[in-house]
């Protein structure tokens, strides 16, 4: 039972067909959305939503039993217990009390591709990764921010109040600059008091804030997949060596048993000598 679990829940077939129903509850969450959709095929979207809850259902209650005799297992990976919070949430009653909760977990059943595809999930878990790196850059960052908005203030506040008034005008000034989003027209409005000044100024932080910054974060998740990738190689190593050990173990059984049966023929053979000797 168990093997046959596991074959099931490893087939190319399996997997499609997760990934193929995934799919089909993002649809059905986004068609949720139109009230006109839900009155004019509410049974039919439905019977299409607990099909899909039962496929989840059956997916969970196969990996289960794959792990058995330890089921238990099954929660050592995170993203099984991902794909099953989505599913006990999609699993509350339709109340008041749990509606928007019914409705997040449906959402979020989409999010299941991640845990699904390989490659998403080594490119979300670089992401992780990376938090801890990105902190420092976004505090180089707002270092640069802050800096760069005083400096805004004392050029620019006495010209244009509208952008550089105070220093929260001026920081959100800086934040629509580095996202490059009509930079061109607050240059215009600051280079009134100065125009190579303003040049310089926005130059600068445009190539700081931008280009090196952007490096930096690009730098950090490289970094982090060259990480993620040499961990999935360990893993996938250390479930080779896992299934080479079970292998050696199955077939170390298999030659017991063999054993155990030569020694009850070579038994039946001595006991047939010893009766036929006079």
């Amino acid at each position: 039972m168990t093997k046959a679990a596991k074959n099931i829940t490893d087939s190319r077939s399996f997997r499609a067909t997760i990934i193929a129903t995934i799919l089909c509850a993002g649809v059905l969450a986004g068609i949720e959305t139109a009230p006109a959709m839900v009155a004019a095929h509410g049974t039919l979207l439905g019977t299409l939503d607990a099909i899909v809850l039962g496929i989840f259902i059956i997916e969970v209650i196969l990996k289960l039993t794959a792990h058995s005799p330890q089921p238990w297992r099954y929660f050592k990976d995170g993203w099984n217990v991902f794909d099953f919070t989505i599913v006990v949430l999609c699993l509350l009653p339709m109340d008041s009390q749990f509606a928007v909760v019914l409705r997040l977990g449906r959402t979020l059943r989409l999010l299941r591709l991640v845990s699904t595809l390989p490659k998403l999930q080594l490119l979300v878990g670089a992401l992780f990764k990376s938090f801890s790196s990105m902190g420092y850059v976004g505090l180089l960052l707002g270092l640069v921010f802050y800096i760069y908005a005083i400096i805004g203030v004392h050029l620019f506040g006495g010209h244009d109040k509208e952008h550089f008034g105070s220093l929260s005008k001026a920081f959100l000034t800086l934040f629509q600059t580095i996202t490059l989003d009509d930079w061109k027209f607050l240059f215009a409005s600051a280079k009134g008091s100065s125009p190579a000044i303003a040049a310089a100024y926005f130059v600068s932080f445009i190539l700081l804030g931008t280009m090196i910054m952007l490096n930096l974060f690009i730098g950090i998740i490289m970094n982090s997949m060259a990480e993620m990738h040499a961990e999935l190689d360990e893993q996938v190593r250390a479930k080779q060596g896992v299934a080479e050990k079970d292998s050696v173990l199955s077939d170390i059984t298999a030659l017991d048993q063999q054993l155990s049966v030569l020694k009850s023929q070579l038994s039946k053979l001595r006991r047939k000598l010893t009766s036929n000797t006079p």
